[in-house]
């Protein structure tokens, strides 16, 4: 790649000053100063509503008219662009400020090709000839790592994987040769393997091109592997500021030893005594079953053998599921864990009788899921429950929570009307929701509730084992410590079973017993937990691993470029 070229900018190229901002009398930021130095990285971090996007969105000049105001200073090369009319701030965008936004999906046109949403970016160039254009998107293209590019240029977005996407919208946003790039949790949504290679694409575009970065997250481990500096953000305030390596290994405030604290890879056995004991009695009835409690079988709850399942997609076969194989027993953790297309979301529709497989056996709590009517299903599936990944569209928005939770019992004709409103309340207390949650909808409630709600609803009709697929991806890490810590406290005293889907291997580390690693439809190395992560046997499963950030306090060095330049400054 071609570096740079020199230009005379001042020693911190942004300097935000003071910066407090509000939406009509409700100010959501307050008087946040930092600053970042060419070529330097900064992450802000912090829990959803920590007004880490509002303060990006501010340095961008997206915050809508009308609606928000900021005040303070930012500026950029020494320039106060706060202030600046939108003809003069405007050739900024691209040029100078480069954006990369967290859902690659939406931020495509979907009815256009990407090279004519790349031509767009190539414009800013100041070049005229289309074909010289072209080969510059296509050496940008190359130059992120995309197989054929000219096949990616013809391409639509919905032909392109989540990852390609990413690079994608990376090629664009760095084709203009931009000062600075604002990446607002560039990861959050792809596969921990295309995630590594993305960060490692944003550290080497930095360290070639002497871009600098400001990285939103609120991944700790991501923050503190990734950035030279760090400013700590809390209900839009400075908590904790200065560089990686001192916040990572020292935090001085309680919020940021907080996130540190529920960073999965630094503390693998958080949840693993908490597990391995069941409590004498269960503290609600909801889900009161003694006999299961007490038990300390080893039965199989779930045992899935030789399952194949094929599909056609686009005139071809597909083997989704190939002689996939496990078992999880009662009151244990069982992870299926792979990258998108491994075969994992297949498995789980296997298991959950919405695709029969094309040969196998699957059974539940001894009781086989294949050759049934549907009514024989039915009665199985009300003692396996599904928790989705996104709680914010696994629940409807139109009902109350009290409905939302009831609607399994009404589905499955438990009990009378009193009785199933007794157990609705029972199931809320049991996650750790208030009664008059039960009157509110999805939309008035936290992510952290949102999920709450869909745990409760799964535990409502007693079930014997549940699905958790991706059950935390959607949210913050310190709200995914709170989740794990539920479903940790429920499966000790109810002696529940979990299927446990990710692709998260630090979190699985945490929360699982056995580990099944798929790859394209094949379970390529199974066994304990401890086993597969401290002597990996394939070279999928080591790649796998290998994508795991960096966290501990030797490896969090402040950053890609600690050892060669001083820290960028953050003041509170």
């Amino acid at each position: 790649m071609k570096t740079r070229k020199d230009t005379n900018v001042s020693a911190d190229l942004l300097t935000v000053e003071g910066l407090s901002i509000a939406y009509g009398p409700t100010a959501v930021v307050h008087d946040v100063s930092f600053s970042l130095a060419q070529g330097e990285s900064l992450a802000l971090i912090g829990e959803s509503g920590s007004g880490k996007s509002t303060i990006a969105k501010a340095i961008l000049r997206l915050l809508p008219h009308g609606e928000a105001t900021a005040t303070g200073r930012v500026a950029l090369n020494g320039r106060d662009v706060l202030g600046l009319p939108e003809k003069q701030f405007r050739p900024l965008r691209g040029r100078e400020l480069g954006f990369i936004p967290q859902d690659p999906a939406s931020a495509l046109n979907p009815v256009r090709t990407i090279g004519a949403q790349a031509h767009e970016a190539a414009a800013l160039l100041g070049e005229t000839d289309p074909a010289v254009r072209r080969a510059r998107i296509l050496d940008v293209l190359e130059q992120v790592g995309l197989p054929d590019p000219s096949r990616v240029y013809d391409s639509y977005p919905h032909q392109l994987s989540g990852g390609m996407l990413q690079r994608v919208l990376i090629a664009l946003t760095v084709l203009p040769r931009p000062s600075l790039i604002v990446a607002d949790e560039p990861t959050s949504a792809l596969d921990v393997t295309v995630q590594k290679l993305i960060l490692d694409m944003l550290t080497e575009l930095r360290q070639e091109l002497d871009i600098s970065l400001l990285l939103i997250t609120h991944d700790l481990a991501i923050a503190a592997e990734r950035a030279d500096s760090l400013v700590v953000l809390k209900d839009g305030a400075v908590q904790e500021s200065g560089s990686s390596r001192d916040i990572f290994t020292a935090p001085q405030t309680d919020y940021a030893r907080s996130l540190q604290a529920d960073v999965p890879a630094l503390h693998p056995d958080r949840y693993r005594a908490q597990r391995t004991v069941f409590a004498a009695e269960p503290t609600h009835d909801v889900v009161s079953r003694p006999a299961a409690v007490a038990s300390r079988s080893t039965a199989l709850q779930i045992d899935v053998q030789g399952v194949t399942k094929r599909f056609s997609a686009g005139g071809k076969d597909v083997l989704a599921c190939d002689g996939v194989s496990f078992a999880v027993e009662r009151g244990r953790t069982h992870a299926l864990v792979g990258e998108s297309g491994s075969g994992k979301t297949t498995a789980v529709r296997l298991l959950l009788g919405l695709e029969q497989p094309d040969s196998g056996r699957i059974s539940v709590a001894g009781q086989s899921t294949s050759g049934r009517s549907r009514a024989e299903v039915r009665d199985i599936r009300r003692h396996l429950q599904l928790v989705y990944q996104n709680p914010f569209t696994s629940l409807d928005p139109t009902w109350r929570v009290g409905r939302i939770v009831r609607e399994p019992l009404d589905q499955f004709g438990v009990g009378t009307k009193p009785e199933r409103a007794r157990r609705v309340e029972e199931a809320l207390a049991s996650v750790g929701l208030p009664t008059d949650v039960a009157s509110r909808r999805p939309a008035h409630l936290s992510g952290g509730q949102r999920q709450r709600v869909a745990i409760a609803r799964a535990l409502v009709v007693r079930p014997d084992v549940v699905v958790l697929d991706e059950p935390t991806s959607a949210l913050d890490v310190s709200v995914q410590a709170g989740i794990l810590e539920l479903l940790s406290k429920l499966q000790r005293e109810l002696g529940l079973t979990y299927l446990f889907v990710s692709h998260d291997l630090a979190l699985v580390r945490q929360v699982a017993d056995t580990v099944s690693v798929l790859r394209k439809g094949q379970v390529v190395e199974a066994g304990a937990v401890e086993d597969i992560f401290s002597r990996p046997q394939h070279t999928y499963t080591r790649a796998l691993l290998d994508s795991i950030p960096l966290v501990t306090p030797a490896a969090a060095l402040g950053g890609i470029a600690a050892e060669a330049k001083q820290p960028a400054k953050a003041t509170a």
